[in-house]
């Protein structure tokens, strides 16, 4: 469209630069003349070598870095068969940072994604996320050189969100070497590599950014509300998930997922593989998985395929404050175990209201720490626990046993999914706490309680009814989770379910979804 004031704008400026250019021609672009006259050139301040040397110094040092390790960095490239209703959105504000092209109906088609990894084997084992390369029907890796060869997926684990991909190259290729990441600091010096790509470009391939580590040990719920959320796994596996992510300000965007945070002697010390944001692009906040973790997960998806995942036995919870007080704890730190089960390790060892404080000498904090450190160890392992209990410390040792995930996952794989799993939903029932809490006058019925990302539901804006009664789908009145299970059970794929829904102050209404 004709903007008049833009186009002045633009007439105005390019006036301007061909007076100038006039003028130089004139004048033999000796810019001489009073009223044209220049002043002269003030001279650069001069900095002594010493005063800027510390600067220099950590500049080179980056230099030094993205010259070493980038050769071990590559850009994966996956396809995979997807609809729109296959599409699980993002949770909340956190955002997993691979690049894929979006669906726009719900005809299956090859989608493009893209995301990053590095070499940590000169035969070819490249470590990446799992959410880069999870249900791919062909990974491709591509190397600074521009070269590319097809991979193979070795395993995948999405309780720690970490892959294994393997490339089959006749020669020795540049690799990574590992650090410590338990002995990575708060505001350390780190870069983060991968390929940062937008839609379908690729010219942003290996960059490097700089920054530091901004935090530790940050339990986002990324994982558990994705596992949570996927019909594969739901609330059985959910809590399995393992988040202690490390937290840095260094510029990552949509690509990076899957590549490494490199510490200043140039090795990994995490594998880039979330942000939060409420654009899906930089706003500061970056996570990496801890590399000790991710090592680890590495070696049982080489040997075994799958990961055997150790178990301590406990449910747990976060020390608070008032927790610290009335256990007589030194400090506002610690895990409280809240239950021991009769059927895992630790029965008879720990007890309701212990306070985990170490693990191998080692202190852990919060939960994420403990759940990571009991992740890098095998089942079989034994550890141990310095504990308070009745207001002094003690020390026991327990022999962790294997967690059943794999399985769980093999009965969840089988089983058909409810109606309601389809869907996309799932309900309550509204008791008189519920109620009170809701602002209901009365109790009774269900309440729609969760709306799964990327399901039918969601995508019909069901999610805007969340904490509304459900008082019937179809023609059938629903008075508890089971109505809505039988209600449902009948419906065939492709046909259109009524829901009503009711807010507290009695206003109604209706909102029609496909059953996939």
């Amino acid at each position: 469209m004709y903007d008049p004031l833009k186009a002045k704008t633009r007439v105005v400026l390019t006036a301007g630069v061909g007076a100038l250019l006039m003028l130089g021609v004139a004048t033999g672009l000796g810019w001489t003349g009073t009223s044209h006259s220049l002043p002269p050139l003030a001279e650069a301040p001069q900095v002594s070598e010493a005063a800027v040397k510390p600067a220099v110094d950590l500049s080179d040092a980056f230099t030094n870095l993205a010259e070493a390790v980038t050769p071990a960095v590559v850009r994966i490239e996956t396809r995979r068969t997807v609809t729109r209703s296959a599409r699980r959105d993002v949770p909340e504000q956190f955002r997993r940072f691979f690049d894929q092209q979006p669906e726009e109906d719900d005809t299956p088609r090859q989608a493009v994604s893209g995301g990053s990894g590095f070499i940590v084997t000169e035969d070819g084992y490249i470590l990446t996320n799992n959410h880069v390369v999870e249900g791919a029907t062909d990974v491709r890796v591509y190397f600074p050189d521009r070269r590319y060869f097809p991979a193979e997926v070795v395993g995948t684990d999405p309780f720690t969100d970490v892959a294994v991909i393997k490339v089959d190259i006749d020669r020795d290729l540049p690799t990574m070497a590992f650090g410590d990441s338990d002995d990575v600091n708060v505001g350390e010096w780190i870069l983060a590599i991968g390929n940062p790509g937008f839609g379908a470009s690729t010219q942003l391939d290996f960059t490097v950014t700089a920054g530091i580590i901004s935090a530790r040990g940050r339990n986002v719920q990324l994982l558990q509300r994705d596992l949570f959320t996927d019909p594969r796994y739901g609330s059985d596996l959910a809590g399995y998930a393992i988040e202690d992510f490390i937290q840095t300000d260094a510029v990552i965007n949509p690509g990076n997922s899957g590549g490494p945070m490199v510490n200043l002697q140039g090795q990994v010390v995490g594998i880039n593989s979330a942000i939060a944001s409420s654009t899906g692009v930089y706003q500061g906040y970056g996570f990496a998985i801890p590399i000790n973790l991710a090592r680890r997960i590495m070696e049982d998806l080489v040997e075994y395929g799958h990961v055997k995942r150790p178990r301590l036995g406990v449910l747990i919870g976060e020390v608070a404050a008032e927790d610290a007080e009335a256990y007589g704890l030194p400090s506002v730190s610690g895990i409280l175990v809240q239950n021991v089960p009769d059927d895992g390790p630790a029965v008879g060892i720990l007890r309701a209201e212990d306070v985990i404080v170490a693990l191998d000498d080692r202190p852990v904090g919060y939960t994420s720490e403990l759940q990571a450190q009991v992740a890098e160890r095998r089942p079989g392992d034994r550890v141990r626990l310095t504990v308070y209990r009745d207001g002094a410390p003690i020390q026991v040792d327990v022999r962790l046993a294997e967690a059943p995930i794999n399985d769980i996952a093999a009965t969840v794989s089988e089983r058909t999914l409810m109606a309601e799993e389809r869907l996309g939903i799932q309900v309550e029932s509204l008791d008189v706490s519920l109620a009170d809490q809701l602002g209901f006058e009365e109790a009774g019925g269900v309440v729609l309680s969760d709306v799964a990302p990327g399901s039918a539901a969601q995508r019909r804006g069901v999610g805007a009814m969340l904490r509304w009664k459900l008082t019937r789908i179809n023609d059938e009145a629903i008075g508890t989770p089971m109505d809505v299970r039988r209600a449902l059970d009948d419906v065939a794929p492709g046909q259109v379910v009524s829901l009503h829904f009711e807010d507290p102050s009695g206003d109604g209404r209706v909102i029609n979804v496909r059953m996939p």
